[in-house]
């Protein structure tokens, strides 16, 4: 897959995609279901597959104040939209210039003069343009004007009726029922970054661990979580049970910042500067404070022992399509109302 962070003089490989439009953050079954829509009409038209996309997030440009929420990363955005087929990937840099650029401009100048499009796949809330001020209708009616076409998928619901979207997911997660968001995602909601040093009390009481930073991404319920911990080898990722502590450290001096600290079950290897990916399985309980080391070091075995029997009972498929995926054929997304 290949990845432009601009959209000008495009090699010719590049041009004339099907593309799907959006902020893709957490690339969820809804999100899979356009991306299959892509794929169905791109088969049909010989042309490649192709995501345009914004980092970062539009909402963190207007709103840079608010509490971190964003699900994905760069970084695991590119890796799934790759192994869902994606030929071509599109990340605009969503500035000053790019918010005041009217929504015919977007169509004229990026759509059809550098991506030369052939068909565009968006979701009916899709807004675009200075002040949102396009819509599919519009967008619609330009493309009849100049040559593409366009499809709308109203919205996508599971078979239990619920619509899948980022916001859910997000609720879900802040509830501390990683379960549940996973069940919208298609997979287990990950946290990234690398390993950095910590306080090291994790190693006195018996249960080291690797420490990640959430920087700027959504926090979810602080607690402990069983969790399965993806290191890169090479080309692979190499995924390990394990428990994890997300939260700000009660026991331990600390910045008050929220850090993932995990314990990975069987493993004694240095992981300091390592890039790690960690899949939330479930939740166990909420953070607490101990009356002393002693008691913390109980409680932790337990936490430990839940985990490693929530984890051996799970049905585990690492590598559908790129990460910790549940049973891609339940429960598939469904389009409500394609056009």
């Amino acid at each position: 897959m290949a990845i432009f962070r601009h959209t000008a003089e495009l090699p010719p490989e590049a041009r004339g995609a099907v593309v799907a439009i959006g902020n893709f953050d957490g690339v969820h079954r809804g999100h899979q279901a356009v991306l299959a829509e892509v794929g169905r009409i791109a088969a049909r038209l010989g042309a490649p597959r192709a995501v345009l996309t914004f980092e970062p997030h539009p909402r963190r440009f207007f709103r840079p104040h608010d509490p971190p929420f964003q699900l994905t990363s760069f970084r695991l955005k590119a890796r799934l939209l790759e192994a869902l087929g994606v030929d071509h990937v599109f990340f605009l840099t969503f500035n000053e210039a790019l918010s005041r650029l009217s929504a015919e401009a977007f169509v004229r100048d990026i759509l059809v003069r550098d991506l030369g499009v052939r068909h565009v796949v968006v979701g009916g809330n899709f807004a675009f343009g200075h002040k949102r001020r396009g819509d599919p209708a519009f967008l619609r009616a330009l493309g009849e004007e100049l040559g593409f076409g366009v499809t709308v998928l109203e919205r996508v619901i599971g078979p239990t009726g619920e619509v899948y979207s980022s916001s859910a997911v997000r609720r879900y997660l802040t509830a501390g029922d990683p379960t549940r968001a996973a069940l919208l995602l298609g997979r287990y909601w990950e946290i990234e970054g690398r390993v950095q040093a910590g306080a090291r009390l994790g190693r006195k009481l018996g249960f080291p661990t690797a420490n990640i930073d959430l920087d700027d991404f959504l926090v979810p319920a602080f607690g402990v979580y069983a969790v399965r911990a993806g290191i890169d080898r090479g080309e692979r990722t190499v995924w390990h049970p394990g428990v994890a502590n997300l939260g700000v450290r009660p026991m331990v001096e600390s910045d008050g910042r929220p850090l993932l600290e995990v314990h990975l079950f069987d493993f004694e290897a240095d992981l300091y500067g390592q890039h790690m990916r960690t899949a939330l399985v479930d939740y166990l309980r909420p953070e607490m404070t101990f009356s002393d080391l002693e008691a913390m070091r109980a409680r932790m075995a337990e936490d430990a022992r839940r985990a490693r029997v929530i984890l051996a009972g799970e049905v585990w498929q690492a590598g559908w399509p790129a990460s910790p995926f549940l049973t891609p054929s339940s429960g598939p997304a469904v389009p409500e109302a394609p056009e």
